[in-house]
């Protein structure tokens, strides 16, 4: 490559198929060459998210059909290096890109869009449509690192920022998450859940979060106001919470929810869902909606705008990400397990 201190090859872990742990793969592979306009990252650390399970499982399904075996936003071209969040510094650059660039400290926005732009759409995720951090280098588009060099995060914590903050920020800001109103959080132990408590207490909000017994205490230190065990009567244990309502929903869980909670919105509610760890079968009360001129947004990820301001964040350490376990790269399988079992509470990384 021509490169000072950066090897012709690296250990990586690739999925060949979809499957179980069992089809995560610990190799040597070339280190990726650096194309115009990209830059090369020697990794960190790398956070794990349900998108590397799912997207390993090929758990995503097609428009057409849902059960299809399928990626992020579909088929995967074989074999893919896995991981989305990356955090780094840059060790190469390529044709068109600053050379001063060169040992800073980034975080990589793994999304790739549909467009240029700051209101642009995700349509694909590095670690599913193109090779991620699961590596001890991974190239990325100069335009989509972010220099955090003086931020007095941690690699760990920045490598947890990308899809899970990202994520939340996203729907926050879809929501429209407003100083004073109330908001509930689903799945708020796991990452995208604790990242909603976070910033939405970070805007002044006054968060109800939904949690198991277990990790109530650690979603409360985190900044819930209000912790619901999800082993109850969850809808009265919100009502007892936030007996005007809620304004803004944040759910990573779906399934029964969205049919059980709507009811709670108060008039002009939004209702935002980023996943479906409780089913992708939804029924609601369509009354609900339009008595009530309430709303359901989806929301993927983040655009080039939400990650911006996420990056504002993370250089003054407004957020701080906690870090549930850290794990070496050829133990990617075992790090992937314990993420499945859901028991942590925050973010699971790996350090290459």
């Amino acid at each position: 490559m021509g490169v000072p201190d950066v090897p012709d090859v690296m250990r990586a872990v690739r999925i060949t198929r979809h499957g179980g742990p069992e089809v995560l793969d610990v190799t040597e592979i070339a280190v990726p060459g650096v194309r115009a306009g990209e830059v090369l990252v020697e990794v960190g650390a790398v956070a794990l998210n349900n998108t590397d399970l799912w997207t390993r499982e090929g758990a995503y399904g097609r428009p057409d059909d849902p059960t299809a075996l399928s990626g992020w936003r579909g088929p995967i071209d074989f074999p893919r290096v896995q991981g989305a969040d990356v955090a780094g510094r840059i060790v190469a650059v390529g044709p068109g890109a600053a050379e001063d660039l060169v040992g800073r400290r980034v975080v990589v926005d793994p999304a790739i869009y549909d467009a240029e732009g700051p209101d642009a759409n995700p349509v694909g995720l590095m670690g599913s449509e193109r090779d991620g951090g699961y590596a001890e280098y991974v190239t990325a588009p100069v335009d989509q690192v972010h220099d955090v060099t003086d931020s007095p995060l941690s690699d760990e914590q920045l490598a947890a920022l990308p899809t899970a903050y990202g994520t939340a920020l996203g729907m926050i800001e879809r929501g429209g998450l407003r100083e004073g109103e109330t908001v509930l959080v689903s799945g708020a132990s796991g990452g995208v859940g604790l990242a909603c408590v976070q910033i939405a207490r970070a805007r002044g909000a006054k968060v109800v979060a939904i949690s198991s017994g277990p990790k109530i205490e650690a979603v409360r230190e985190a900044g819930a106001h209000e912790v619901v065990d999800r082993a109850g009567d969850v809808t009265g244990q919100i009502r007892a919470a936030a007996p005007e309502g809620i304004d803004v929903a944040l759910d990573v869980v779906a399934g029964e929810l969205v049919g059980d909670g709507l009811p709670l919105l108060r008039e002009g509610g939004r209702w935002v869902i980023a996943g479906a760890l409780g089913g992708y079968g939804v029924a609601f009360d369509v009354r609900r909606l339009y008595l009530h001129n309430a709303q359901v947004i989806g929301s993927a990820m983040h655009t080039p705008a939400h990650f911006g301001l996420l990056m504002d964040l993370a250089r003054r350490a407004e957020v701080q990400p906690v870090i549930a376990a850290a794990f070496p790269l050829d133990r990617a399988a075992r790090a992937q397990e314990e993420l499945a079992r859901r028991g942590h509470v925050g973010k699971i990384v790996m350090r290459p």
